[in-house]
């Protein structure tokens, strides 16, 4: 990848894809840790004399909500359902400008060549949600040719989106210069590391909602760590295929701790808790991703159930191992815990937060991610 202090930015427009898919709670951002990211990269834009255009995306707008980008020339007329505000950034807009000191912006949605943004600041635009436009998770060159006329410069800054092969992911690169953000090149390396030649015992904890559609990912972990512990809400017939597909790896593999659920299935038993624990304190490097109990519901994403997580965290924190620990949910919890502020003081070379949920995962599973790939 070619790192983005080798562009040349002076009077240039960059088009900053970020990751800006954050929890919302009446309207307010509840963890800003992905937007906390961009930062030190949009900072060093304007350093040098960059325009920014930043773009991204929240949450998964129904097709009712999606329109189209308005033709060159042509008038601005949204036509965005009801749930709009549901799925808006304006919230973003509100927190750049606020974190970046900027004054009297009146946050009026304007047109940029027929998308709806907010201008920030006289250097900063910020698209509306991209998921907006049903030609962005389709990857439509048309569709990427038109994000790229609004910029001379591409930069991916949004790590945990980068497994999807989506417009503003791997489409608009394909039209101008590209480099990757100060923190997505962290994510590249941190995990590569990692992926290549980790301090064994090396752990992997794999937890969370639709563990099942993970299971090509807990197969791939298999091949590279020494303990793979599964955590969160498991089906038994899940269980039973979880052990199944261990059982047919050949050659080195890891050992596969499954948790067994407390009674009404809301977090990991007492006697699980010890044995990842035990498991964890032999570790050298361990990757954590996904809350080991239930965690939130849709609407208020309230902690419902998180001893099995919090005894893990703490765990953790004493743990002298190198720890990675990823995934907006993960995150998020040790926020809502108040735990996060323990890991953030953790020197970089105990730890390392990763913004990245299914990217990380992919990453480590030894899967191109086309973000990545498009910035090669």
């Amino acid at each position: 990848m070619h790192s983005l202090k080798e562009a040349d930015l002076n009077g240039k427009t960059v088009f900053l894809r970020a990751d800006l898919d954050v929890a919302l709670v009446n309207g307010e951002i509840e963890d800003d840790t992905r937007l906390q990211s961009a930062i030190p990269t949009i900072e060093y834009l304007l350093k040098q004399n960059a325009r920014i255009i930043i773009a991204g995306h929240l949450g998964r707008p129904s097709p009712k909500s999606q329109i189209s980008p308005v033709p060159k020339g042509g008038n601005l007329k949204s036509q965005i359902g009801t749930n709009k505000n549901d799925f808006s950034l304006r919230p973003a807009a509100r927190w750049f400008a606020d974190k970046l000191k900027i004054e009297n912006c009146k946050f009026k949605v304007r047109d940029l060549s027929g998308f709806e943004g907010w201008e920030i600041g006289p250097d900063i635009f910020l698209l509306e949600n991209l998921r907006f436009y049903k030609e962005e998770e389709k990857n439509d060159p048309e569709f990427s040719k038109k994000l790229a006329s609004l910029a001379d410069i591409y930069v991916n800054e949004a790590f945990a989106n980068s497994h999807r092969n989506h417009a503003s992911i791997a489409g608009v690169p394909k039209y101008l210069p590209h480099f990757a953000g100060f923190h997505l090149q962290q994510e590249i390396e941190v995990l590569s590391k990692v992926l290549k030649n980790p301090d064994r015992p090396f752990i992997v904890i794999i937890a969370g909602a639709k563990l099942e559609t993970k299971l090509p990912l807990v197969e791939a972990m298999h091949r590279i760590a020494d303990y793979v512990l599964v955590g969160g809400k498991l089906a038994e017939d899940i269980k039973t295929l979880f052990k199944i597909q261990h059982e047919k790896i050949e050659g080195r593999k890891s050992a596969l701790l499954i948790a067994d659920l407390k009674p009404k299935e809301e977090d990991i038993t007492e006697k699980s808790i010890e044995n990842f624990l035990q498991i964890v304190d032999l570790a050298k490097t361990i990757v954590w991703n996904g809350p080991l109990g239930k965690t939130s519901n849709d609407k208020t994403r309230i902690i419902v159930s998180e001893e099995g997580s919090r005894k893990l965290a703490e765990g953790l924190v004493k743990s002298s191992a190198y720890t990675i620990v990823g995934g907006g949910d993960t995150v998020g919890f040790l926020e809502k815990a108040c735990l996060l502020d323990s890991f953030a003081c953790l020197s970089r070379n105990r730890c390392f937060l990763s913004t990245g949920g299914g990217a990380m995962l992919s990453l480590l599973s030894g899967e191109k991610l086309p973000g990545v790939e498009a910035l090669i």
